[in-house]
């Protein structure tokens, strides 16, 4: 059996010509020739090597294996239908998939409340979301790992093209009857007196700490590096040293540890999370929706 004459054009038109009972008007429905419609008509029936219709004056008339053909006719055709509708629902974003890298300070202060409300109005679309340091973020993006990045200011990202996404505030952590923590605010420099417990050299939050302390010239007396914001915290609650973390991140577990939190008067204790892409042109379509999404200046 020769596939190739099951053509969707060809089972269109067999399928109105079975429902118009008359292969003219089978013809006027798909906007063809009469001629053109018959030998369409004829090649089928020559290719399942039997007739589908019984011909006479008045019209056509269904044989008992044109009754069968057209069922498997008719599901074809909406499954291509359905096809089509899930295919232009793709291009448009409606459904497909995104990948998101993004940065500790990120994951546990913004982007939770921000992917629930793009996944409520964006059901079609899965959201594969993967923790990382910012540095480790940009090569994600740069080697097509990742279609969206969410990432710290000062991190190095050349060939990307970033957005601002939110701003956080980075405080200075403390036990409560630590000496600093009767300070409604302090300078870095008047910290690096003291231990700290910090993430490990390769965050970026990491890095600028040291960065600082390095511009200053009184190097950061590091006593032990954790990998999580709650790790900081706990060291932090029990002694260990004092830590600096973004304010929102910080604030639940200050108040179940009995931290306190202090404010930084440094300037760069003012941060900028920044959205990256290696290319708005080159997203695909649920891509660019997350992205407009997250930052006003990508719409």
């Amino acid at each position: 059996m020769n596939l190739s004459r099951f053509d969707l054009v060809t089972l269109a038109l067999f399928v109105a010509t079975a429902r118009q009972g008359s292969i003219s008007a089978g013809a006027r429905r798909l906007n063809l020739a009469v001629g053109a419609a018959s030998r369409r008509i004829a090649d089928l029936e020559d290719a399942v090597k039997t007739p589908l219709f019984y011909r006479h004056a008045s019209g056509v008339e269904l044989t008992g294996p044109g009754q069968a053909c057209l069922q498997h006719a008719m599901r074809i055709l909406q499954d291509v239908e359905r096809m089509a509708g899930m295919m232009s629902d793709y291009a448009t974003g409606a459904r497909g998939q995104v990948r998101i890298a993004a940065n500790t300070s990120s994951i546990t202060q913004f982007l939770p409340e921000d992917l629930a409300g793009f996944m409520a109005r964006h059901p079609g679309i899965r959201v594969e979301l993967e923790e990382q340091n910012s540095s480790a973020i940009v090569a994600s993006i740069a080697e097509n790992r990742a279609d969206v990045g969410i990432f710290a200011d000062r991190t190095p990202a050349p060939g990307l093209v970033t957005y601002p996404y939110r701003e956080d505030e980075l405080v200075l952590i403390v036990p409560r009857a630590h000496s600093l923590a009767a300070r409604g605010v302090v300078s870095f420099r008047d910290t690096l007196d003291y231990e700290y417990v910090s993430l490990p050299d390769a965050t970026s939050l990491a890095s600028r700490m040291l960065e600082e302390s390095s511009r200053l010239d009184h190097p950061l007396k590091l006593r032990i590096q954790v990998r999580s914001f709650d790790g900081i915290c706990r060291m932090v609650a029990t002694g260990m040293g004092i830590g600096i973390l973004p304010r929102i991140a910080a604030a639940p577990h200050a108040q179940s540890m009995d931290l306190v939190l202090v404010a930084l008067d440094d300037p760069w204790a003012r941060r900028s999370l920044l959205l990256g892409v290696r290319s708005p042109e080159a997203l695909t379509a649920p891509a660019r929706l997350l992205a407009a999404h997250l930052c006003a200046d990508m719409a």
